[in-house]
């Protein structure tokens, strides 16, 4: 039986080298990735490809042609849509994550169109300071996905450190 693993979805991704940072992270944590196509960019593009180093080829991407064919695959895999996104309805700190959820996060200049929003199961925000707009976007899919992890328990790694944690705690 194949594991259950979290997934980050890039909605028409404009920016490269963001892009290629979230395949990055993507690979050093365990996650899948989805490209929503069209992307702003040729996947071969030399920047995409400076900022996920040599992870590109260690990362499980999926590309799909459009978003009618992604959501045909997410719903035949039963899978949740969570939005990342400014103006998300939940935040963060209060969201709870399910393994098998994908979160999608939208272009840098346009977020993401009426149809996803449609589509998602639900959508969240980082709470951030009155007056300040966003923060870019690997950085708001590191620290959500992050949160993911730690809440569905997979971090690489951990579910052996969790069997012997007790083993190197102070003495009371």
């Amino acid at each position: 039986m194949t594991a259950i693993v979290l997934r980050l979805a890039l909605f028409q991704p404009d920016i490269p080298q963001n892009a290629g940072t979230m395949i990055r992270m993507a690979a050093c944590l365990g996650l899948a990735v989805d490209i929503v196509e069209p992307a702003a960019f040729d996947v071969s593009d030399r920047h995409f490809r400076r900022s996920g180093m040599d992870y590109l080829e260690r990362a499980t991407v999926a590309r799909h042609d459009s978003f009618r064919a992604f959501e045909e695959w997410r719903r035949a895999e039963g899978r949740r849509l969570v939005l990342a996104e400014t103006d998300g309805d939940v935040a963060l700190p209060d969201f709870a994550f399910r393994p098998n959820d994908i979160v999608m996060v939208g272009r840098e200049s346009a977020g993401v169109t009426p149809e996803v929003r449609e589509a998602a199961q639900a959508s969240l925000h980082i709470p951030m300071r009155p007056g300040l707009r966003s923060i870019n976007v690997a950085l708001a899919a590191a620290m959500v996905m992050g949160e993911a992890l730690r809440q569905t328990g997979g971090f690489p790694g951990r579910a052996e450190a969790n069997r012997t944690d007790h083993e190197h705690a102070p003495p009371r």
